[in-house]
């Protein structure tokens, strides 16, 4: 098993490049279940998950031809041959659920295991259930899977979500476009990740207004057809870059970084004593003087402070001047990563589901276990800014969210390599 090696205390200097979203490109790539003809994705991200995306819609029948080294993804639904989403690959992540919409719209039926994906609570399926019950589909969960009917199609409704959850507004926009008529889903999501995937279905033909804000409106099409999409920089992993220098010192660029996708992140580290500034080419990042100040954070839906970020946040601010509170509102379990943190030398509390953080002056590198995608990447930038060597052990998790990590950080002077253990 694979582990990463981290030695701090070296300052970072030049430019990584930010990567297509794996949240995005996880929901684009079922929505080629929409359609006969062909989608094209370009800018996609290569990770262990979009393997996984991949085997699942290949289980389908979907024709998926990785070019440009896995950069540009082609997909083809115009043969498939099961409406079945199997246990063994959707246990492995939780995005495996979004070809649920898909199937319904288009083949009026499917059969879909119950997701899988990081330990981070129970993230349940019924927001789903009933978003899409409302539009005529009649789903029973019977033997672990979702066995779901819509007969005659699904039809235009007014589907209110009682939560603004990302997963199921992209599953009800991705179904509502085949639907019957106008469906209008109320207290949307408005990630960016919802906005690129209404923006690839409109350039696959379909109506939609409102993506971006909580209603979206929805105008039912017979058919959708063929189309090219750049998938939409990844916030989470240019959030986490950003914060490579405030660990390790220096200055880095982010290329492809828009503020515009991690505003509340960014008001956080100005608040903390972090310069953020666009560039040509995307965003520069440099603490402004020794070690950063202590923020308190709330994690929040959209344009709220992402959830995806709060993990690298709290080992930030395990160096700040001062106390932090972080509140995690989103996700229980969301705090596994402290205990390992204060095997490193932290002083945090946890509390249910609020984390109080004591900043010291410098962490002390030690062996460390990831718990999940981000925790894991939390570690490795407290092994930045760590004396001595840090061990991540349990990386599996890390290479389902971050393209060559150790890439990226070794080529603006990290000391980080990975390890067969």
């Amino acid at each position: 098993m694979d582990s990463i090696v981290v030695k701090g205390g070296k300052p970072l200097s030049g430019q990584i490049p930010i990567a297509g979203a794996k949240n995005a490109a996880l929901t684009l790539m079922p929505a080629t279940l929409l359609s006969e003809e062909p989608l094209t994705l370009t800018n996609a991200p290569r990770l262990s998950d979009i393997k996984t995306m991949t085997a699942l819609l290949q289980s389908l029948g979907v024709e998926v031809t990785a070019l440009q080294d896995g950069k540009v993804q082609v997909l083809s639904s115009h043969a498939m041959t099961s409406t079945r989403a199997d246990y063994d690959i959707v246990r492995k992540m939780r995005a495996s659920n979004l070809v649920l919409g898909p199937l319904l719209a288009r083949h009026h039926h499917a059969e879909v295991s119950l997701p899988g994906g990081c330990a981070i609570g129970a993230r349940p399926m019924d927001i789903h259930v009933t978003a899409l019950e409302a539009m005529g589909a009649e789903i029973e969960l019977k033997d672990g899977y979702l066995h779901a009917k819509a007969q005659g199609g699904l039809k235009g409704a007014k589907v209110p979500l009682r939560f603004a959850s990302v997963g199921a507004t992209e599953n009800v926009l991705m179904a509502a476009t085949l639907a019957k008529g106008t469906t209008v889903i109320e207290n949307a999501a408005r990630e960016p990740e919802i906005v690129d995937l209404a923006t690839c279905l409109r350039a696959m033909g379909a109506q939609i207004a409102g993506d971006g804000t909580s209603t979206i409106e929805v105008q039912g099409v017979d058919r959708l057809g063929a189309a090219t999409h750049p998938v939409v920089t990844d916030r989470i992993e240019l959030g986490t870059y950003m914060l490579a220098p405030v660990f390790a010192g220096g200055e880095i660029e982010c290329l492809g970084g828009r503020i515009d996708l991690v505003g509340a992140f960014v008001e956080k580290l100005d608040a903390a004593g972090i310069d953020v500034s666009e560039t040509d080419a995307g965003l520069k990042v440099k603490l402004r003087g020794d070690r950063p100040k202590a923020v308190d954070v709330v994690t929040e839906v959209f344009p709220g402070f992402p959830t995806d970020l709060q993990a690298q946040m709290m080992a930030m601010l395990c160096t700040a001047d001062g106390t932090s509170v972080l509140e995690e509102r989103i996700f229980e379990n969301r705090f596994m990563h402290a205990p390992e943190l204060i095997r490193m030398g932290a002083n945090i509390d946890v509390h249910g589901g609020v984390a109080t953080v004591h900043g010291v002056e410098r962490l002390k590198g030690a062996r460390v276990m990831a718990t999940d995608l981000r925790a894991s990447v939390s570690l490795i930038l407290a092994g930045l800014a760590a004396e001595g060597e840090t061990v991540v052990s349990r990386i599996y998790h890390l290479d389902r969210g971050y393209e060559h990590i150790e890439d990226k950080l070794g080529a603006v002077g990290a000391q980080i390599e990975r390890v067969s253990e």
